[in-house]
């Protein structure tokens, strides 16, 4: 990524997580895990992060997809005065903080099993002596 994309992709981080933080809360927490800018600077991926009160994280994430030209221009009216053209925004869901608990689970599995493994190969060992 260039440095232009960087910093645009910084704005919009921050401009549009402010966005949603004030607007479009609804009994959910939201946050901008990740901005992703094309070379051209016309197209933004924005991940989302969603902990909603209610344990139904796809409703928050559609209510933001059906929100997003009137997101786009809240975020028009902050940035206009630092970009020529106001890029598209595509919201994506992020996983990320599932699939590590998930990974995180697995491992704890993997060490009680070794834990169960080598205290039963000791005693094992203890009473063949």
């Amino acid at each position: 990524m260039s440095i232009r994309t960087e910093r645009v992709a910084a704005l919009l981080k921050s401009d549009l997580g402010e966005i949603l933080q004030m607007d479009y809360q609804h009994d959910a927490m939201l946050t901008i895990t990740n901005v992703r800018v094309s070379p051209d600077l016309m197209q933004a991926h924005v991940y989302l992060s969603v902990f909603s009160t209610s344990g139904v994280h796809s409703e928050v994430f559609e209510f933001i997809q059906e929100k997003t030209p009137e997101i786009r221009k809240k975020l028009a009216s902050r940035i206009r005065h630092q970009v020529r053209r106001i890029p598209e925004i595509h919201f994506h869901l992020d996983d990320t903080a599932e699939y590590v608990e998930k990974i995180d689970s697995l491992f704890r599995k993997i060490h009680e099993g070794k834990s169960e493994g080598s205290s039963g190969e000791e005693s094992g060992g203890e009473s063949g002596s």
